[in-house]
């Protein structure tokens, strides 16, 4: 109805078949704003064959054309065939369209060009060598300001061949990028709920969400389904993505409601790039949740999210994953406490290592997401391998501070005795990267939301929030090696300083021991057998190593042909951790009786009005270990929960797990731990701090 007026102008000027300047008394530029032509893929067909034909229109700058739905306004563009005796076309495969903004309205169409595809079948009789002629009477109605009926007659030539020619290299090109603008057929679920105000979709599929597509929006195929000129929501959820937007004015009427069925139409997604990917669809009448309003960390502005960056990044100093790397860098700047120049050196060298690492953990990250996988912060812990390597370098490190082995006229990570000299800055460097590796099993506070926020935005603004983190991270020793008068408080190098390098090998060994009970909660057995002969054969390949350091001739040779032949068996067992069977995880459980997550079962919890406490954890996360000692582990906690009848699940994403993965996305959090209670009706969960006791715990959950 509200296109009336539009739909009349076309409806006057494809009657009469004048062109469209003679209709509507044009300013003096009334040439047409779209040039149209018909193009076959193949200019031959075989008797009872098809071709694919397209009618391809090139529309002037600033005008457009319309989709099947044209939206607030407009009408569709037609073709009327005069077809011979027992030829026939099929209907228009129509591109999928874009939301064009034309003053209040919004329209569904296309600008530049489009390419409206559809099948000619020829007659089982037709006779080869014969040319067919197919007329048709074409018409569009094409809009900018004004919008303006055009209407022409064009024809198609084929040749009817027993064996027709393929299509050329250019046919080929152009009809596959035509093709390529089609939706394709979704392979997963989708459900709606209308109402007189609100409609809404859930389309169930984890891959929409390891997407992280920046937008969505649902073209429906008939009119009155939305209000096109209404924003459309989109949100990730466990399940997959929903959409919300205004009800349209057939749908919202309670006394047409009842009548709908099925819905279908087509999902466009965008990603944060720019990317296109479009899906027809058909939903089902079903329940869709109304979205609640995004944590306040999901809302969050782009200053808002560097200065919590920032502030993570500090507090991530204090964690226990780092404490054994920052001891070494502390030992460093100790050995520089004499020399104001070179304490400033290794301090912007340790900074350099922290901001190239973390930098580099973004982009790996950026990739992973633009190739469509679940990846958040720690993703790289979900490799057995990686765990497997980082193990390896803890005890290397390890063994080197004992002493076994030194490389560079005895600097390592940093601690050299020519203060002065290059190596000095470089083992800095390489601390200031090891120290970001083994920070990201832990997660700070203020440092999640900031994540959160970060994987939604473009990757320029994520690479700036992971620039604040790297940051922060570096500032207390940057601030260290810029302070003369804190520096001169260190006691100076002596022979102290070996005793205390020594004793900082344990807390290395510590962190190996600690890397292989992980990787034995992803590979099992086999894994842990794969690391215990990797980790025998490091440690004699660099005993063999620093052997070869105080030998000469052949005893040199034979050291260093020994340790070259130790560090290959470690790679061929290290790459045999990664063949080893994940099991069943068991990351941290506390006392509390766990179920597994998924989505399906939190669902129905919920729907049941059961309380539900989730606890999103991992094997590697340091932090998530702690709370589980220090405040989901007592008896009182496990009774409290028994007696109100709160289900507490586990979501273990030790391994990579899209749907724990999809329930991070939806509280804006990109790693662990994330805890949520549920109670009974609630829309949406409450988020429990990062650091827990045993008291907010007890205080989210409403009891004395």
């Amino acid at each position: 109805m509200r296109y009336l007026l539009p739909a009349l102008l076309f409806a006057l000027g494809t009657l009469s078949l004048a062109p469209a300047h003679a209709q509507t008394g044009l300013p003096p530029d009334a040439a047409p704003k779209v040039e149209a032509r018909f193009v076959a893929e193949q200019t031959e067909i075989a008797p009872g064959g098809t071709v694919t034909i397209a009618l391809h229109e090139v529309i002037r700058e600033g005008w457009h054309t319309y989709w099947r739905n044209p939206g607030d306004s407009g009408a569709p563009s037609f073709i009327n065939w005069t077809l011979p005796p027992g030829w026939s076309a099929s209907d228009i495969s129509w591109p999928y369209p874009s939301r064009l903004p034309i003053g209040p309205l919004m329209n569904y169409g296309y600008e530049t060009e489009v390419a409206l595809l559809l099948d000619i079948t020829a007659p089982a009789d037709a006779v080869p060598g014969e040319t067919i002629v197919l007329p048709a009477d074409v018409g569009w109605l094409v809009c900018a300001d004004v919008c303006i009926p055009e209407n022409t007659s064009l024809e198609l030539s084929l040749t009817v061949s027993a064996a027709p020619a393929p299509p050329t290299d250019e046919s080929r090109a152009f009809f596959d990028a035509a093709r390529g603008k089609l939706p394709l057929a979704a392979d997963f679920s989708a459900v709606y709920e209308a109402n007189d105000t609100r409609f809404s979709l859930r389309f169930e599929e984890l891959s929409l969400v390891a997407a992280s597509p920046a937008d969505a929006v649902f073209f429906p195929y008939t009119d009155g389904i939305v209000e096109p000129a209404v924003a459309q929501t989109m949100r990730a959820v466990s399940n997959g993505l929903v959409i919300e937007t205004k009800a349209g004015w057939e749908i919202a009427d309670p006394a047409k409601r009842p009548g709908f069925a099925d819905i279908s139409g087509v999902l466009v997604l965008t990603s944060a790039g720019g990317a296109t990917e479009a899906f027809a669809v058909e939903a089902s009448p079903g329940a869709v949740p109304a979205l609640p309003p995004l944590a306040p960390e999901s809302s969050m502005g782009l200053w808002a999210a560097l200065a919590f960056s920032f502030l993570g990044g500090i507090i991530l100093n204090l964690m226990p994953c780092v404490l054994p790397v920052l001891s070494m860098k502390a030992l460093a700047l100790a050995n520089a406490a004499g020399i104001p120049g070179e304490a400033r050196r290794e301090a912007l060298a340790y900074t350099g290592g922290v901001v190239v690492t973390f930098l580099l953990l973004a982009i790996a990250l950026l990739a992973l997401r633009a190739g469509g996988s679940a990846a958040g912060w720690g993703f790289q812990l979900q490799q057995p391998i990686f765990v497997a390597a980082l193990a390896l370098l803890m005890l290397a490190v390890g063994l080197s501070l004992a002493g076994v082995f030194q490389v560079g006229a005895g600097r390592f990570a940093g601690m050299g005795q020519n203060l002065a000299g290059k190596g000095g800055a470089t083992g800095s460097f390489f601390t200031g990267m090891l120290a970001v590796v083994v920070a990201t099993p832990c997660t700070a506070p203020f440092m999640a939301a900031a994540l959160g926020y970060a994987a939604t935005q473009s990757a320029v603004v994520s690479l700036a929030i992971f620039l604040s983190l790297a940051v922060g991270f570096a500032l207390p020793f940057l601030a260290l090696g810029f302070s003369p008068s804190v520096l001169k408080h260190i006691p100076r190098p002596g022979p102290w300083m070996d005793i205390f390098k020594q004793v900082l090998a344990f807390p290395m060994f510590g962190a190996a021991l600690w890397l292989v009970w992980v990787l034995t909660q992803q590979t099992g057995p086999d894994g842990l057998f794969a690391i215990l002969a990797a980790a025998l054969t490091l440690a004699f390949a660099l005993w063999a190593f620093g052997a070869s350091r105080n030998a000469t001739g052949r005893g040199g040779v034979v050291g260093l042909a020994s340790a070259a032949l130790g560090l290959l068996l470690t790679v061929l067992l290290v790459l045999r951790v990664g063949e080893s069977v994940a099991t069943e995880t068991n990351a941290s459980g506390g006392s509390l009786a766990y179920e597994n997550f998924s989505s399906g079962r939190l669902a129905e919890l919920r729907a049941a009005g059961t309380p539900v406490f989730v606890n999103a954890t991992a094997a590697w996360c340091i932090t998530c270990l702690v709370n589980e000692q220090v405040a989901l582990s007592s008896e009182a906690l496990k009774e409290r929960f028994q007696e109100e009848g709160i289900v507490a699940v586990k979501a273990d994403w030790t391994n990579q797990n899209p749907e724990i993965t999809a329930l991070l996305s939806e509280y804006g959090r990109n790693g662990v731990p994330l805890y949520l209670y549920f109670s009974p009706g609630a829309d949406r969960a409450e988020v429990l701090p990062q650091l827990l006791t045993q008291a907010i715990v007890l205080a989210a959950l409403h009891t004395e």
